[in-house]
This record gives C-alpha cells, sequence and structure tokens, in this order.
C-alpha cells in the first residue's frame, strides 16, 4: 500500500477509536453508566432533572461523530462535583473537536493527493501494458542498437588496454617527479643563501678561468705513441694520405697520393668511411708530377715538393689552380739528402699547431737536418734552425708543436730517438717506441687536429695515437 492509502487508513481507524471512546467512556465520567443510549436519528426528550445522559452518538452527512449531552437544570449549584466534571468534560469534548477537524482537513486533502495518484497509477497501468505488448519489437531494435555499438567499441578494447599500461608508466612517472622534487628541494635546502644568479656567474668565472688557464697551456710535449689502428689496405708499397687541421669538424675529406713520383693524379674521399669504401668524391690532375711522400694539406691547400727540383708548390682544391710556388734555397733533392728509405725523400713537409714547416738538409749543414718554419701563403722562410742530425740516419720525422721528432721507422723496432725544439734551439735524445707492424714506414706526420700521426706502412694506411704532456706557463714564460 502507497503512503496516502496508509494515511487514508490511520485517519478513519484513529476516527472509530474517538467515535466507541465516546460512546463507551463519557457515561461513567458523569455516573449515567446505566443509561441507555439509543442510535436513532430523532432526538427524545429527556428531563434535565433526570441528571446527565449522554442522548445521541449519530453521525452527520459528512460522516463525523455527533454526541448530545444533556446537562442539569441551572438551579444546580455550580459547586457540585456533577457540575465540575460538566466543564472538564465540555473542555475534553472541544479539544477533542479541534483534533478531530484538523484530522478532517489533512484527510480531505490525502483523499484528494490519492485520487490524483489513483489517476497515475491507471496511466502507467496502461503504458506498462502498451510497453509489454510491444516488448518483443523493443527488444529486437534496442538489441540491434547494442550491438551496433559494441561492434564500434570493440576496436577500442586494443587502446583501453593501452590506456592501462600508459596508466602504469604515467603513475611511475609521477612517483619518479615526487621522489626527484624531495632531493631537488633537499639540494635547495643545502643550498641555502645561494639563488641561481649567484650560482650562474659563478659557473660563468669558472669557465673563463678554466679558459685563461688553457690559454696558459704549453704545447705538448711527446710521451708515447700507441698503435697502429689499420685503416684500409691499398695502393703500392710508398705513398701517402692525410686529412686537413684546420678543417672544420664537419669537414673530414681524405685525400690520397699513391706512388713517391711519375704521378699527379690526387684522390679526394668524403670521409674516412668513404676512404675506406672507396667512395671517391673528386680526382685532381695536378699540373706537376710530385717527389717523395712527404706532402701536407693545410688550409684547403696541397703543399708538395715539384719533381726535381726543389721547389715547393701550394696547390688550391678550391679552385684547382697553383696559387704560390718558391724554391727552397740550398735544399737538396732528388735523393741527395733523402731519409733513409730513399724515395726522392728530401723534402719533408708538415705542419702542427704552430703552422706550416719544412725538413730538408743542404750542403751548407754538412747534410744535417735543417728546419725553417714558412709563410703559408708565400712559401716565404719565416726563419731556419740547423741540426746536428744527418738527414739519410733519419727513418721519417714529424714536428708537434714546434718541435722535431726523428724516428727509425725503417727499422722493425721502430722509435724515436731524437728530437729538436725550435723554441730552445736544443736536441735530446729520447727512447719512445711504437709499432712498426708492417716493416717498412715511408710516409709519417702528425694531424693536429685529431692528434693523430698519419702513416703509410707497406701499402697499409694506418694510425697512431699520440699521447702529450703539456706544462701550464708561468709569468715569466715569454
Amino acid at each position: 500500500m502507497s503512503p496516502p492509502l496508509l494515511k487514508l487508513g490511520a485517519v478513519l481507524s484513529t476516527m472509530a477509536m474517538i467515535s466507541n471512546w465516546m460512546s463507551q467512556t463519557l457515561p461513567s465520567l458523569v455516573g449515567l453508566n446505566t443509561t441507555r443510549i439509543t442510535t436513532s436519528d430523532t432526538l427524545t426528550q429527556i428531563s434535565p432533572k433526570e441528571g446527565w445522559q449522554v442522548y445521541s452518538s449519530a453521525q452527520d452527512p459528512d460522516g463525523r461523530c455527533i454526541c448530545t449531552v444533556v446537562a442539569p437544570e441551572q438551579n444546580l449549584c455550580s459547586r457540585d462535583a456533577k457540575s465540575r466534571q460538566l466543564r472538564q468534560l465540555l473542555e475534553k469534548v472541544q479539544n477533542m473537536s479541534q483534533s478531530i477537524e484538523v484530522l478532517n482537513l489533512r484527510t480531505q486533502r490525502d483523499f484528494q493527493y490519492v485520487l490524483k495518484m489513483e489517476t497515475q497509477m491507471k496511466g502507467l497501468k496502461a503504458k506498462f501494458r502498451q510497453i509489454e505488448d510491444d516488448r518483443k519489437t523493443l527488444m529486437t531494435k534496442h538489441f540491434q542498437e547494442l550491438k551496433e555499438k559494441m561492434d564500434e567499441l570493440l576496436p577500442l578494447i586494443p587502446v583501453l588496454e593501452q590506456y592501462k599500461t600508459d596508466a602504469k608508466l604515467i603513475t611511475q612517472f609521477k612517483e619518479e617527479i615526487r621522489n626527484l622534487s624531495t632531493v631537488l628541494t633537499g639540494i635547495q635546502e643545502e643550498i641555502g643563501a645561494y639563488d641561481y644568479d649567484e650560482l650562474h656567474q659563478r659557473v660563468l668565472s669558472l669557465e673563463t678561468r678554466l679558459r685563461d688557464c688553457m690559454k696558459k697551456l704549453t704545447c705538448g710535449k711527446l710521451m708515447k705513441i700507441t698503435g697502429p689502428v689499420t685503416v684500409k689496405i691499398s695502393g703500392t708499397r710508398f705513398g701517402a694520405w692525410m686529412t686537413d687541421p684546420l678543417a672544420s669538424e664537419k669537414n673530414n675529406r681524405v685525400w690520397y697520393m699513391d706512388s713517391y713520383t711519375n704521378n699527379k693524379i690526387v684522390r679526394e674521399y668524403k670521409s674516412i668511411a668513404d676512404f675506406v669504401s672507396g667512395a671517391e668524391s673528386r680526382t685532381y690532375n695536378l699540373p706537376f708530377k710530385w717527389a717523395g711522400t712527404n706532402h701536407v694539406v693545410y688550409n684547403g691547400s696541397l703543399y708538395f715538393n715539384k719533381y726535381q727540383s726543389n721547389i715547393i708548390i701550394k696547390y688550391s682544391f678550391d679552385t684547382g689552380r697553383v696559387l704560390a710556388q718558391r724554391s727552397l734555397e740550398y735544399a737538396g733533392f732528388h735523393n741527395v739528402y733523402p731519409y733513409t728509405w730513399g724515395g726522392f725523400s728530401d723534402i719533408d713537409l708538415m705542419a702542427d699547431e704552430i703552422g706550416l714547416w719544412a725538413v730538408y738538409a743542404t750542403n751548407q749543414n754538412a747534410g744535417n737536418i735543417v728546419i725553417s718554419q714558412l709563410n703559408q701563403d708565400t712559401l716565404e722562410v719565416l726563419k731556419s734552425w740547423s741540426t746536428g742530425y744527418p738527414k739519410r740516419s733519419a727513418g721519417e720525422s714529424f714536428m708537434i708543436c714546434g718541435t722535431l721528432y726523428v724516428t727509425n721507422s725503417h727499422l722493425t723496432g721502430a722509435k724515436v730517438y731524437y728530437s729538436y725544439s725550435t723554441k730552445t734551439s736544443t736536441y735530446e735524445y729520447t727512447d719512445i717506441p711504437f709499432h712498426n707492424q708492417y716493416f717498412h714506414i715511408s710516409m709519417l706526420d702528425y694531424n693536429a687536429r685529431d692528434r693523430a700521426l698519419y702513416a703509410w706502412n707497406n701499402g697499409h694506411q694506418v694510425l697512431f695515437n699520440v699521447t702529450l704532456f703539456h706544462v701550464i706557463k708561468t709569468e715569466d714564460d715569454t
């Protein structure tokens, strides 16, 4: 039963209880238990002298209970006990009548609500009946719609699985970020008074000091040679290969010059990898044949000794033209003062951190090695140093930071055993071994950019790593 129906039942039950109480209890209150109560709709006259009586308990047309009480004559003593009881009874009846009136109003209101609800329930019943009739049709339609929706959603299942995986990753990221935040907070607390700008300035100051310190580093002194690393096997027993020490980091071109005479073809490769694979990028046909294997590429130009002369040629790879040529005064050529292995190696051109050099021998210096620093543009000799070491006794030589290192590279147990410093104009005997793996070295040059020795070892193009010792310059150094 709905709440309004329950409420209506409670009201009706309450009214019945009140009516029953009035018909049974009032007579006992006034001492008229033996008086007969009629239920007739017609009132019967009763003499007031006969005492208090409940004369009738009929209902009015609206269903309300009406109680008739006959009072005694007015000349009775107002202080009589029955008089007091009457007053009390009248007060109770009045209170009960008011309560019944309130209940009646509520009952009427609830009854109207029940009627409205009854109408709505009848409408719902009709709709349920219609739905029941159309149930099969609706179920079929709704099932088809749901199936179509499921077909659309099926491809999302792998996506959702990926989302689940991503959610785990995000959780891990959140945890890592939380931990990192904790660490950074701790670091910030430790840093304390230092703010970012101050720390940045300290870093810049440190960087400046380091750069100043680097400027004070003297050019390195050779301490060790390791290797070799075989890059490629090609060409004859004698030749030269090189890169440009002044080229940019992105420019790794390799130049290859096979044989020590009767040739003027220079092959170019874009990189070491292309050189190894044989992917040639360009070929240059020089205007003159070269002598020996001691050529050098420096700042985009090739420097070489012209065949059967002591003339030095500067050739531009960019323009394909000779930019300069100059005779090296008194320099022996055409196997007059070669290295021990021969091969027209009289004039050795090389470069280091300081610049361009020529190593050769003269009659004026009794066939001993002469070191000359050259102007890279005009090939003019800037300064020369005469050593006491015979050129023909040297296997190969190279320059590092203005110091000439002489080897016996023609021997199996090769080593650097003599050096001459152009800075101090002094020499010393050294003992720096290196591995002559293929028994015959016909070219050995230092590359300042790579900090390595390029060598042509009996038809093998190899590299040696070098270890240099640096000294910090003092204020007294010039």
